[in-house]
Parts: C-alpha cells; structure tokens; sequence
C-alpha cells in the first residue's frame, strides 16, 4: 500500500486520533534516574557508547542533536498503523500527507508541521546550568530558538534523584564581569558558577517556564518538558557531579569565528531576565483549574503564560465516561491508569522494554479535538492522568 494510503487509513481507522510508538532516546552526559517506566535492563540498549537512556519524547516531528553516531530519525514519533507497532510511518511524514487535517489550518499555514514537541527527561544527577538560544543566535547556526517550560508529575516521582533543586539566571546583585570571569575558568578548573546564581526547590505538582538566554540548572525530578521544536544550547557550567564538560559544550552552538569570543558567548544571555528580582513571580507556573471541572473529571494548566506552547493535565476519575473537547489539535501521554481514548484502548505503561508498542502516547487531530474524545474510565479505584501539549494557538490558554 502506498505511504499517502496507509496514513489516511491509519487516520480514518483512529477517529482522526493517532497512536503512538515510544521514542527513547539516549544522553552521552549525567546519570539515568530510571523513572521512565523502561525495563532496567534497557537503560543501554544502543550501547554504551550512546549514554544511558534519559528521556523519552511525545509528538515530536524533529530529531535528536546527539552526536555522530544517532541515526537520522532519533527522537522522532512514529504512527503505529497496526496493533504491535511493526507497521508503522513517521508522524511527520503523516502530517506533511494530510496537512491541516491533523494540526489545523492557522498552524499549518504558519509553520507548515507540528511546531513543538514534549519529553520526560529523567536525571539522577543535576543538570548543569546552561541556556538555550534564541532566533537570532540560532539563526547564525542554521537552527531556531529554544523556550521550554517543565512540570513536575507525583506519578513518575517516586524519588527525587540527588538534587531536587532547580537554579534559574544569576542573583540580581551579580554583574556581567562575574559571569565573564567564571566562564573564563571553563578549561582551567571547577568554575562552580552556580555559586553566583539561585535555586528553588522543585515543587511537585507544579512547574516552570523558561525563556530563551535563561541559564538554568534542572534538578534532578523527572520532568515534563514541553517545548519549541529546537535543541540549542550554551553550557556555563563545567564540572557537576565530578563529571567534566568539554569547551564544547559551551560553544558548540556559535558560528565558527565566535567560538573563542567570549563576549560573543555572554552575549547569548537574555541578561535582564537572568537577573530579574522577581523571577518566581514571573516564571514559576502553579497548576490552573480549569472552570469546566466537574465531578467526573479534572482539567489543569500546567503549561501557560507565553506565546509558544500550552500544556494541561486531565483527571478522569474512576468509573466516569467524559467527553472532552479542544479547540485544536494536541499530543498526549497517559501516565496513570487504563480505559479508552477515544477508539483506542489506552493504558498507562508500567515498564516497557526497549523497542515495545505501547498504549499510553496519541496525537488527536484539530477536527476530532473540537468534536470531543470520549474517555472511559475502566477502573474501579484509579484515576485515568493524562498530560496534554499544545501548540501556540491555543485561544483560551491563560
């Protein structure tokens, strides 16, 4: 059957909802937290030489910046077309196919694919405290900028890793001089310039959205991410859990003739925002409840507050049949509890092996988010969790 063919029927078959394959993808750098619901003995299974696996991806058209040795495709979501996943065809493929049918014309003819994607991303150990590029900066490298947002889910929390704690920018009081000089020491020794910056402690149940130029530094909760389709970054931070970092990984995003300037390379800081007395205020991102909430079912957002993505958390309490409507289309990941999605049984994983289909992950179509996705609830006891990412067009997100 030609791909056109089968991705319409795929498509027709699902109710304009697609199910989706897992994509776990592998990091070179930290420690696993192995919250992602893999089997323990899948943590390596691209080989040692990939990194142990760290993050899984939903709804993403775009693929991983992981060095030489990632194939082509690496984090990108497949369509499964039939129950097993071994047929299967790449959701770009199948939007690029179908066009505003599955995102809607307003995104379609703006970004002409899905313009974001989400992620887990599951440390043991902290990240290191790094930005990520805007358009301009990462225009110069052919690429486009990253604003990302977190939330933090109870559901796949069930420890905190070594260091639940997130630093954000640097303290209002620090000068660019400051910055300067610990990123000068990047090759020379332990530049421990978090030591110049300040944290907060990671809140479950709640989250963050992080502007482009923002140098952050992630705790180590398994997070929610979504974000902009994008993978930039400039590392400030050389050394994090006696784990060293390469020059690199500070400049392996400036052009060429930039890599040893550093003022080119502080320039890529958004620094009012670094510095911003009231950061929490302005960024930090406690849960929404959204007004249509009833006895059946709860709606959260979790992701708002800026003009790129959205994202809500969806309760359908145990026993209950809600339909459920959105003005346009979304990607989806259920991480508690079993029933149906619509046409599709949907269950949440509880450890999957590397390379298995599962039915936790879909992509609903605009058309079948403004008509309603019925959900059932087939347990007695459980909640049914799903965590829902948007676009930028959403209309009432707040």
């Amino acid at each position: 059957m030609p791909l056109t063919a089968k991705i319409q029927e795929t498509f027709d078959k699902g109710g304009g909802i697609f199910r989706l394959a897992p994509v776990f993808v592998p990091r070179r750098f930290a420690q696993a937290g192995k919250r992602l619901r893999l089997h323990p003995d899948d943590y390596y299974a691209l080989g040692t030489k990939r990194g142990s696996i760290k993050e899984r991806w939903f709804s993403s058209v775009i693929s991983a910046m992981n060095g030489p040795l990632a194939p082509a495709d690496e984090g990108m979501s497949y369509v499964a077309a039939n129950i097993d996943g071994t047929d299967k065809f790449l959701l770009r493929d199948a939007i690029a196919s179908l066009g505003a049918a599955v995102i809607g014309q307003e995104l379609y003819d703006q970004y002409g694919t899905w313009p974001m994607y989400s992620k887990f991303f599951d440390f043991e150990t902290p990240l290191f405290h790094h930005l990520h590029l805007n358009d301009a900066a990462a225009g110069l490298v052919g690429r486009i900028g990253k604003p990302e947002a977190y939330y933090f889910p109870p559901q796949l929390n069930n420890h905190p890793g070594l260091f639940p704690v997130t630093y954000f920018g640097y303290d209002p009081d620090v000068t660019m001089d400051q910055v300067k000089e610990r990123l000068l020491q990047f090759e020379s020794g332990d530049n421990r310039i978090t030591e110049l910056s300040r944290a907060y402690r990671i809140e479950l149940g709640t989250g963050w959205y992080t502007p482009p130029g923002v140098v952050h530094a992630p705790g180590s909760y398994l997070t929610y991410e979504p974000q902009w389709n994008s993978d930039v970054n400039s590392v400030h931070e050389n050394i994090v859990s006696s784990e060293v970092y390469p020059y690199e990984f500070l400049t392996e995003n400036c052009p060429e003739e930039s890599k040893l300037d550093i003022d080119y390379i502080l320039s890529l800081m958004d620094w009012e925002k670094n510095v911003d007395p009231h950061y929490k205020k302005h960024y930090f991102r406690p849960p929404i409840k959204c007004e249509h909430s009833d006895e059946q079912h709860i709606e959260k957002w979790i992701t708002y507050g800026n003009e790129y993505f959205g994202a809500k958390e969806l309760t359908i309490l145990p026993g209950q049949t809600v339909l459920v409507k959105d003005p346009v289309a979304y990607g989806t990941i259920l991480i508690q509890g079993h029933g149906t999605f619509g046409v599709h049984d949907a269950e949440a994983a509880s450890m999957l092996r590397f390379g298995q289909m599962s039915g936790d992950e879909f992509f609903v179509s605009e058309a079948t988010a403004k008509d309603g996705v019925t959900i059932t609830n087939r347990s007695h006891w459980e909640p049914m969790v799903f965590l829902k990412h948007f676009g930028p067009n959403y209309p009432q997100m707040p």
